[in-house]
């Protein structure tokens, strides 16, 4: 199946494939430099309740977004948000776009106990055993950049290594395909990455097209308490958060409020 991408999206996966074959002659060479993990914790146990979870993100920056930590700390974020009320921590890993880096998550999930989402542009199963060797709980797919054997070999690997799984979505078709996969957790990405643009609109066009048993998170564009109280409505699992926080004047207080603390 033919994946539709944008100029700037064109640019992170040609950047995500060198690294894609560093991290091969590395791995023949004498193995991925991240030292081995730990049992993996529970991501999508840390989204049930009654409440939307947040799913708290420590990025520097992004090409939308600009510069959003001048003084960039990842592991201080991290035990900030955990001390707020935040469920679950997305880590940016994508370094030339993102400010990212594997090399972040082990130390993170050694200062907080929340389960840890590797957010990435994973299009190779070399991605997938490095998360898993650098400390990653669970990992994020986007359906919008993988052909359907892509989307499941890469599944299926990160199931092996007993990683769980956020399958995103955009649009309807890619809503089918996440389904098709059996996936239990699906993000909504209410950002078009083929155009940059943000709609939140779009986790209310697709909720309804997921089946009860999947665990739902919307992503992108939530800013306030509203925000957070229709997805309830709309009955979403979790909220990914991430330039909302790291804009806010007072980013413990902005956990709290979108927590719910």
């Amino acid at each position: 199946m033919a994946t539709h991408t944008a100029p700037i999206l064109d640019r992170i996966l040609e950047s995500r494939r060198a690294w894609v074959a560093e991290l091969k002659a590395r791995e023949r060479t004498g193995g991925l430099p991240y030292g081995g993990s730990e049992p993996t914790r529970d991501f999508r146990g840390a989204l049930t309740g009654p409440n939307v979870a947040l799913i708290a993100e420590c990025k520097e920056r992004s090409p939308s977004g600009g510069v959003l930590q001048q003084a960039y700390d990842p592991v201080l974020l991290a035990r900030r948000y955990s001390a707020n009320g935040a469920s679950a921590i997305s880590v940016l890993t994508e370094p030339d776009f993102f400010g990212g880096s594997l090399a972040h998550l082990n130390p993170i999930r050694a200062a907080v106990d929340l389960p840890l989402l590797c957010k990435d542009f994973i299009i190779d199963p070399v991605q997938v055993r490095a998360a898993r060797s650098a400390g990653a709980d669970a990992l994020l797919l986007i359906v919008g950049i993988l052909d359907n054997d892509t989307l499941r070999t890469l599944h299926a690997s990160a199931t092996e290594l007993g990683m769980q799984v956020v399958v995103e979505v955009h649009n309807e078709t890619e809503v089918r395909r996440a389904v098709d996969l059996d996936a239990a957790m699906i993000g909504i990405n209410n950002r078009d990455l083929t155009k940059m643009k943000t709609d939140k609109t779009t986790t209310a066009r697709l909720r309804p097209l997921i089946p009860a048993d999947r665990a739902v998170i919307s992503e992108s564009g939530i800013g306030s308490r509203a925000d957070i109280d229709e997805l309830a409505r709309l009955n979403v699992d979790a909220a990914l958060v991430g330039e909302s926080l790291l804009r806010a004047a007072d980013l413990d207080a902005k956990v709290r409020e979108l927590s719910g603390r």
